[in-house]
C-alpha cells in the first residue's frame, strides 16, 4: 500500500496532521497531491503545547512539514480492498515481469562480465595465429 494512494483514497474523510513543529490540524481531507501537500476543510489546529485552539475554515499543509497523519481505519480498508480487487485481475505468473529475458540466449558461456570458463573457449574454437617455426 503506497502513501499517496493511501492519502487519495482519504479524500473528504477526517484526519489528523501533526507537523514537525509540534502543531496539529483536524480537519477533512479536501485534496493531496504527489508531494503530499494536503488541503483540509473544516479545520481546529492546536497549537504545540495544546493550550491555543483555532477554527479555520480551509488550510493548506505542505507536505514536507507534516510529521504524520492519522486516517480512519475505514480508509485503510477500503484501500486494503481496492489494492486486493486489482491484484486479482493481472495475472502474473510465477515468471512474469521478472529478469532481463532467456539466460541461453545470451550466449554459449553465460552473460556479461563474467570471462570465460576455466580457461577460455575450447581448444577447436581457439584462433589460429601464424605459427612460430
Amino acid at each position: 500500500m503506497l502513501p499517496l494512494s493511501l492519502l487519495r483514497t482519504a479524500v473528504n474523510h477526517p484526519m489528523l496532521v501533526e507537523l514537525k513543529n509540534g502543531e496539529t490540524y483536524n480537519g477533512h481531507l479536501a485534496s493531496c497531491d504527489n508531494w503530499m501537500n494536503i488541503h483540509l476543510r473544516e479545520v481546529i489546529c492546536t497549537s504545540r503545547d495544546g493550550d491555543k485552539f483555532w477554527r479555520m475554515q480551509e488550510c493548506y499543509v505542505r507536505g514536507s512539514t507534516i510529521k504524520y497523519l492519522r486516517i480512519p481505519d475505514e480508509v485503510i480498508d477500503m484501500v486494503k480492498e481496492e489494492v486486493m480487487s486489482k491484484g486479482r485481475g493481472r495475472g502474473m505468473g510465477p515468471q512474469k515481469g521478472r529478469g532481463r529475458g532467456n539466460p541461453a540466449a545470451r550466449g554459449a558461456f553465460g552473460g556479461r562480465g563474467r570471462g570465460t570458463p576455466k580457461g577460455g573457449p575450447p581448444k577447436q574454437m581457439r584462433p589460429q595465429g601464424p605459427r612460430k617455426m
